[in-house]
C-alpha cells in the first residue's frame, strides 16, 4: 500500500491551475476498474462520482463527456499494482507507466515498432540496461501518443525519444513541430517507469501518491 497522500485531494482539486499538472500515484485493483479515477476527477469537478461521465475519442482515448470536457482533461495508466491520474486544464495530457522487470523480447519489439537507429542503440547495451533503456523510450512514446488522441495506432516508430542523463528530449515526431511538446519522466518509485507529455508550454507537475483506501472511503 502506497503511503498516505500529501496533500487533500480536494484541496488541490481546487487549486489546480492553468499552469499546472497535477499527476497522482495510487494502486490499482483491477476489480475496482475505473472507481477511483471517477472519484478523482469527481473531487476536481465538484460533483459526485457517478456524475461523472468518460466517453471514447475518435482514436479510442477516453475523455470527459462534453459538459466537464471544456474545463478538464485528464490521462490515466496503470501497470501491476500501480496507477497514475493525470489531471490539466486546457490541454490533454498524456501519461504512462510500466514496472520495471526483465524484457526478453526488448530488440524484437523494438526493431518491428521503433525508429530504425533506436532498435540498433538498444542491441548495443548490456541486456540489464536493455531493459530499463526500453521502458524509458516505451512510456515516453506511448505518453506522447496518449496526449496527441491517436495512442500507439499512429505508430511508435513516428516519434523519436532521447533517454540519457536522467531526462528525455522529443526529436522527431511526424506531422508535429517538436518545439510544441513536453515530456518529462515522472520519478515514482525505483521499480518503475514512467513518463508524462502535453503539447503546450512548460507547466509545473505535481505528484502526489494517493491512498485508495482513505479515496474509496471517501467516495
Amino acid at each position: 500500500m502506497l503511503a498516505a497522500h500529501s496533500r487533500n485531494l480536494f484541496d488541490a482539486a481546487a487549486r489546480l491551475g492553468d499552469d499546472a499538472i497535477h499527476v497522482w500515484h495510487l494502486d490499482y485493483r483491477p476489480a475496482q476498474g475505473r472507481g477511483p479515477l471517477l472519484q478523482t476527477l469527481a473531487a476536481y469537478l465538484g460533483v459526485e462520482a457517478n456524475q461523472v461521465g468518460l466517453v471514447e475519442g475518435a482514436h479510442g482515448r477516453p475523455q470527459l463527456d462534453p459538459a466537464h470536457a471544456s474545463t478538464l482533461d485528464f490521462n490515466w495508466s496503470h501497470s501491476g499494482h500501480h496507477a497514475l491520474i493525470a489531471i490539466a486544464r486546457g490541454i490533454a495530457p498524456g501519461i504512462d507507466i510500466e514496472r520495471r522487470r526483465p524484457q526478453p523480447r526488448a530488440l524484437r519489439l523494438a526493431r518491428r515498432f521503433f525508429a530504425s537507429d533506436e532498435a540498433t542503440a538498444l542491441a548495443a547495451l548490456p541486456e540489464e540496461a536493455r531493459a530499463t533503456a526500453f521502458l524509458d523510450l516505451w512510456t515516453a512514446k506511448e505518453a506522447l501518443l496518449k496526449a496527441h488522441g491517436r495512442g500507439i495506432g499512429f505508430g511508435l516508430s513516428r516519434v523519436r525519444v532521447l533517454s540519457a542523463g536522467g531526462e528525455l528530449r522529443l526529436l522527431r515526431f511526424d506531422e508535429e513541430e517538436t518545439e510544441a511538446w513536453q515530456l518529462q519522466r515522472l520519478a515514482v518509485g525505483p521499480e518503475l517507469v514512467a513518463a508524462l507529455a502535453w503539447r503546450g508550454s512548460p507547466r509545473t507537475i505535481r505528484l502526489d501518491a494517493l491512498s485508495l483506501d482513505a479515496l474509496v472511503s471517501a467516495g
